[in-house]
């Protein structure tokens, strides 16, 4: 499942730049023709990767600078007012919000905590020279580790905060005919994308660029989409090192990651491609907001067993989770589940036709189904013996489960693996 997440994620990526490229080109290079030139990054990717860890570190800082820098300009552009930006931050209320929005809240959950990114967090502290049989050294590691994660998320939701309140103060409240005459007036070629009528605007990463450039100048329409870019760059990276720590620690594949690369970037090219081929923008930025959404339905597979591993004193000793993180862990991954339930509920109450009803509730309830079977297998392994009927899988554990994970992580610190 977390798989799934990773291509997904690889499809956004795709999809973001291709978006990227073509508003950087004024329309001249085609969407479809965007999707084909995300093949170069992956082999600029696999170029970078050569020079080691620390350059892709670095690579990736820059991106990160860049979105900051891009997005940090658009949010100064539009001026949101500071006191309200503050009031949502920390009393969050939607008045008049109904399922569509609900959608657009489940999509920036799965959008923002990507799920591969926990196992990424997790095992890149794998790349520090640290000895672990030493607890003084990991817990000082841990100290860092933290301070490093905190800083990453900081930024990481600045950056949310950017892009949020960007789209909120310049697209909410106007309407298409609205848009449209402002487009029109500021001669931009994108003004028949918006229909002369009086309805709602609506808005995407595509149309949300085109309508920033007609409203504040075409510097902030070409801001807007290096930083697109540069998200979608990031996100290869991210999405390519997760799937490798994925594969090497559920199923103990040691794959490279110019296969890794070339597989997840074959599957995600191929379906966006065709959609950018015989469909439209919107149906491709539709697709974005799917996989989105795709991304919070993955999110208990990722968290659930992150939150087992963590717990369990037999791998973690004395740097096991306690009581309150437990607690607090559980109650965020019922949220989670318990917000995908309702949106599963309310897709299938609207798909309209019976065929569609029968194979939705299908995947469903196989979807709960994997749910319930994998907190079913963490509680038993957490202690609670009075679930258990029978035989149980194991989920990975060997008798000596700490010996294991810290001979693995020992041949992972080798020289020739850094």
């Amino acid at each position: 499942m977390v798989e799934i997440a990773i291509i997904g994620s690889d499809m956004q990526e795709v999809i973001g730049s291709a978006i990227a490229i073509n508003l950087l080109s004024v329309g001249i290079i085609p969407l479809w023709g965007g999707v084909l030139i995300t093949i170069v990054d992956t082999f600029f990717f696999l170029f970078l990767d050569k020079y080691g860890l620390r350059k892709l570190e670095a690579f990736f800082g820059l991106l990160i600078t860049i979105m900051a820098v891009t997005f940090g300009y658009e949010y100064i552009r539009v001026s949101p007012d500071q006191g309200q930006l503050l009031k949502g931050m920390f009393f969050p209320y939607c008045e008049g919000c109904g399922t569509r929005q609900l959608e657009q809240a489940v999509g920036i959950v799965g959008a923002v905590i990507m799920p591969h990114n926990m196992y990424l967090h997790s095992a890149l502290v794998k790349s520090r020279e640290v000895n672990r049989a030493n607890k003084k050294e990991v817990r000082e590691a841990n100290k860092y580790f933290f301070i490093e994660s905190a800083i990453a998320l900081f930024i990481s939701f600045i950056i949310n905060v950017f892009v949020v309140a960007v789209f909120a103060e310049a697209f909410f409240g106007k309407t298409n005919i609205e848009v449209h005459n402002e487009c029109f007036n500021k001669t931009s070629p994108h003004s028949d994308l918006f229909p002369n009528n009086t309805d709602t605007l609506e808005v995407d990463i595509y149309k949300g660029g085109v309508v920033l450039g007609c409203f504040f100048g075409p510097a902030a329409l070409y801001i807007w989409a290096i930083g697109i870019l540069a998200a979608g760059q990031s996100s290869t990276m991210t999405g390519t090192y997760s799937g490798q720590f994925v594969m090497e620690g559920f199923l103990n594949l040691k794959w490279s990651r110019f296969a890794r690369v070339i597989l997840t970037r074959s599957i995600a090219i191929t379906p966006t491609l065709f959609v950018a081929i015989f469909q439209d923008v919107e149906h491709l930025t539709g697709m974005n907001d799917f996989l989105n959404v795709l991304q919070s339905l993955q999110l208990p597979f990722a968290l659930i067993p992150v939150l087992t591993f963590t717990s369990l004193r037999p791998v973690m000793n004395e740097f096991a989770n306690g009581l309150g993180w437990k607690i607090a862990g559980g109650i965020l991954i019922l949220i989670v589940c318990s917000i995908n339930i309702y949106f599963v509920v309310v897709y299938v109450s609207a798909l309209g036709h019976v065929v569609f009803y029968v194979i939705a509730a299908l995947l469903s309830v196989a979807y709960m189904c994997f749910v319930v079977y994998l907190t079913w297998q963490c509680l038993v392994a957490l202690g609670l013996k009075f679930l258990q009927c029978g035989d149980t899988c194991p989920i990975g554990l060997t008798s000596n489960p700490e010996l294991f994970l810290l001979n693995n992580m020992e041949k992972d610190d080798t020289p020739s693996n850094r």
